[in-house]
This record gives structure tokens, C-alpha cells and sequence, in this order.
């Protein structure tokens, strides 16, 4: 049996993480001796590098407690953890993409500042100026109260 430091040492987990994952059900097989301290045997171990797993993945904790409870109640849950997985994947794609439109954006701005210090440039990246550079993109600095009204929903 391992204590919590033995644990965290074992898993890679912080002392802090082991307790907190025990105290979400996430170690169904933890137990606890007469003094109400926490005891991991090698189930236990097993769990916290699968709750690991799953956390590094991206997953929530409230869904590895769903996948928890569904490995609990055996292997005719498959399919659901299963489908769990595919959703994981799916978010994380989803996720991958935004960041891509991310770093999209930063390597547009950063080649905006790369061209302002060249003094190749203006700087309209500050908006305490953006008033005075309103011409240069009308398209993108206005304010709302200033745009002209729809001349479609103007009764004469």
C-alpha cells in the first residue's frame, strides 16, 4: 500500500492532485485506514495514470468521471466509453482549428509590427489612435452609433 506522497511520486502527480482526484471519485479503489488516511494499492496506481491519461487528453473531469463510472460497471460499456473517446477527439480537432485560426491572426499582426518598425508601415495598432487613421480602413474602424442606417427600413 502507498500513501499519497508514494503515489504522486509513482504517477507523476502533484500530492495536491492525487487527493484531488481521489476526492471527485476518480480512484474508486482507493482506501483509507483507521486514522481516515488515504491508501493506494496497485488498482489505484492503474486508476490515477488512467485519470492522468485522460486529463492530458483535454477531458473534463466531470466526463472521466463518466468514463470512470462506466469502466466500474464493466466491459459491456465499451461502446459508450468508446463514443466518449470519439467526442474527445472531436473537441480537441475542433480546438486544434482555433488555434490555427489563432496563430493565423498573430502571424498577420506580428507582420504588421514587423513592417511598423521597418517603417514600412503606420502604426494602426494602437486604438488611441485609430480616430485619426479612420481613413486608412474604413472598413474595420468605426462606431457602431456612426454607421449610416439601413436605407431599406427608413419610412419617407
Amino acid at each position: 500500500m502507498h500513501t499519497v506522497k508514494e503515489a504522486a511520486q509513482l504517477t507523476g502527480l502533484t500530492e495536491h492532485a492525487v487527493r484531488f482526484y481521489t476526492d471527485k471519485g476518480l480512484v474508486p479503489s482507493v482506501q483509507r485506514n483507521e486514522h481516515n488516511i488515504r491508501l493506494f494499492d496497485t488498482e489505484s496506481i492503474n486508476w490515477l495514470h488512467g485519470v492522468r491519461c485522460l486529463k492530458q487528453s483535454g477531458m473534463p473531469l466531470e466526463v472521466i468521471k463518466t468514463y470512470v463510472d462506466l469502466c466500474m460497471e464493466g466491459d459491456s460499456t465499451v461502446p459508450e466509453r468508446s463514443k466518449i473517446m470519439m467526442e474527445q477527439k472531436e473537441a480537441a480537432l475542433a480546438q486544434l482549428e482555433e488555434a490555427k485560426q489563432h496563430v493565423a491572426h498573430l502571424e498577420e499582426k506580428t507582420a504588421l509590427y514587423q513592417a511598423i518598425l521597418e517603417n514600412r508601415s503606420l502604426d494602426t495598432t494602437n486604438p488611441a489612435k485609430w480616430e485619426e487613421l479612420r481613413h486608412y480602413h474604413a472598413d474595420v474602424f468605426y462606431s457602431p452609433s456612426e454607421k449610416t442606417p439601413d436605407k431599406s427600413k427608413t419610412h419617407a
